[in-house]
């Protein structure tokens, strides 16, 4: 497949990615044992940014919730405020060893098998700007509602950083808003504003910032109200072609990555943008 990005599940049984401590608590998890639901909070100021740490700690806390009997359904939101996530974190991606390329790439196709394919219903509360894998994180959810303020965004914005988005990010995009709407907004590397998302169903609902709990909760119920069984095999015959072509494709999509990402071009354009990042502060 063309691009970087090929994942798949993980085999049973194999241990998550090499084991880091994940007592810096980024990602604040909580479950509400009677109705099954838990919500899980983005809590990694300044932007919640997908580090390596941001990115273990997701999985491991997903890891976690998929495995707890208790829990049927989580919502995904952000407690930093304006923004949900601002993606992929580019100090992972800029003057680091090909080894450490690698390792963060696979975690993050790790984060995308995971919520991707999760047996629990996933709703994405988008609380502020979604650029990127922030979007990323928002698409691989079953249900997504953002508040509707002028001022968030939401888009794969990858070629505007000079970046393409692997086919993994492509196929789940194209599986949300179409293949036209999904070709014109890739190429372009577009922002779109809430009400512009909502238009072509990257986002499925727009509420008020302060009935956005009460309706990701709302929404939650309804999906649950079907027999888990039904509603899972169904989600993993959407969905099964696009997981399993990344699980085919995973080393081949790592390297791919790792050498895009090593170029000494694409390299002279990210610390370009962390420039332009730090005069902005």
């Amino acid at each position: 497949p063309p691009a970087w990005g090929t994942a798949a599940p993980r085999p049973p049984g194999l241990p998550l990615a090499p084991c880091r401590a994940f007592s810096n608590n980024k990602i604040l998890v909580e479950l509400d044992e009677s109705s099954g639901v838990a919500t899980m909070k983005f809590k990694s100021p300044p932007v919640n940014s997908l580090s390596l740490d941001f990115i273990t700690e997701l999985c491991i806390s997903l890891e976690k919730l998929e495995n707890n009997r208790e829990c049927r359904g989580v919502i995904l939101t952000s407690a930093v405020p304006n923004i949900f996530s601002s993606g992929l974190d580019i100090t992972e991606m800029c003057g680091k060893s090909m080894e450490h390329y690698a390792e963060f790439w696979r975690a993050v196709q790790e984060m995308w098998l995971r919520l991707y394919g999760s047996n629990m219903v996933t709703v994405a509360a988008v609380n502020g700007s979604s650029p990127a894998g922030g979007c990323l994180i928002a698409l691989s959810c079953d249900y997504r509602i953002m508040v509707q303020n002028p001022k968030f965004i939401i888009g794969l914005n990858e070629a505007q950083l000079g970046i393409v988005a692997p086919f993994w990010f492509k196929d789940t995009f194209v599986n949300t808003v179409g293949h036209r709407v999904a070709e014109r907004s890739l190429q372009l590397g577009s922002l779109h504003s809430a009400s512009e998302a909502h238009k072509f169903g990257l986002v499925d609902e727009l509420v008020p910032e302060e009935k956005l709990q009460e309706k990701a909760a709302a929404v939650m119920a309804q999906w649950l109200a079907l027999p888990d069984h039904a509603r899972q095999l169904t989600k993993s015959m959407m969905r099964k072609a696009v997981l399993d072509r990344l699980v085919a494709h995973r080393e081949e999509d790592i390297q791919n990555f790792v050498n895009f990402i090593s170029k000494e071009s694409i390299q002279k354009s990210l610390r370009m943008y962390m420039e332009m990042l730090k005069k902005k502060k």
